[in-house]
């Protein structure tokens, strides 16, 4: 069954079209809210929380393509990811360095697997990693994250380098370890 028809019954209130619609989405979803969550089991309650919404609002939803529904349904779990770090008050943002315009070079980041990728950017200050995520990863400017996360566009920028030269430190580190 195409994802239209999916949600067309879904809509309708049909648990088994719901639920091969979950099942569709779970792991792309998944890999979202662990990007910005510590921990798999916040991982796990922002995917729910979002899945809740996402079933909740569909009848305001118009499908247009499958491209726009799974954008929809992913910016739905990064807000949900957002807000439970707000709610948590993990988000932290730290001081203000304006001298940003330097870019910090990652290329090693290349040679990494995507789970050791994934363990790295878990490893920097919520702060850090999730305006990391949202610029590098989801494609948000500094003025959109300065919207959604409440601060300057000179604290995203500041936060941003900050994560890369954080994630560029300890792929040094990790390359000395392996005596690279």
């Amino acid at each position: 069954m195409n994802t239209k028809d999916l949600i067309d019954k879904s809509k309708s209130g049909d648990r088994v079209s719901q639920q091969k619609l979950y099942t569709r989405l779970n792991a792309p979803m998944m890999g979202v809210c662990i990007r910005y969550m510590k921990n798999t089991e916040d991982a796990e309650d922002v995917l729910l929380e979002g899945f809740h919404k996402v079933f909740k609002n569909l009848k305001k939803f118009t499908y247009e393509n499958e491209h726009a529904f799974f954008g929809w349904v992913k910016r739905i779990m990064i807000n949900e990811a957002l807000m439970k770090l707000r709610k948590n008050k993990e988000i932290q943002i730290l001081a203000i360095n304006e001298d940003l315009d330097k870019e910090v070079d990652v290329s090693p980041l290349e040679e990494l697997e995507t789970r050791d990728l994934l363990k790295l950017i878990r490893s920097i200050p919520v702060g850090y990693r999730t305006v990391f995520n949202l610029f590098e990863i989801e494609g948000y400017s500094h003025q959109e994250i300065s919207d959604k996360l409440g601060v300057s566009i000179g604290t995203s920028k500041s936060q941003l380098f900050k994560a890369k030269k954080l994630l560029r430190d300890h792929l040094i580190e990790k390359n000395q370890d392996y005596g690279s």
